[in-house]
């Protein structure tokens, strides 16, 4: 699956079987907040959520953030991946 970034939008997205998922966030300082991530039940199980937050995090480690996890989805998944919590805000 494809996930695009739209840096102008806050959002990174991914397009699977004609939906739409999101995660949205928002950038303040150094910290970037999932604010949320949206998979469409039609979608769902696939992992896709997980795709989107791994996403913002590899991009946030990449630009030298912290994350803070404000979506219940982003929350759980961080207490799953332990390799991402030096992350955490």
């Amino acid at each position: 699956m494809a996930i695009r970034h739209d840096a102008d939008g806050s959002r990174f997205t991914a397009s699977v079987d004609g939906r739409e998922a999101e995660l949205d966030y928002g950038i303040e300082g150094d910290v970037l907040t999932i604010q949320h991530t949206g998979v469409p039940p039609a979608i769902a199980g696939r992992g896709i959520a997980a795709a989107l937050v791994q996403a913002a995090f590899d991009h946030a480690r990449a630009k030298g953030l912290k994350v803070r996890t404000a979506c219940a989805y982003s929350q759980a998944w961080l207490g799953k991946h332990p390799e991402y919590e030096d992350l955490r805000a």
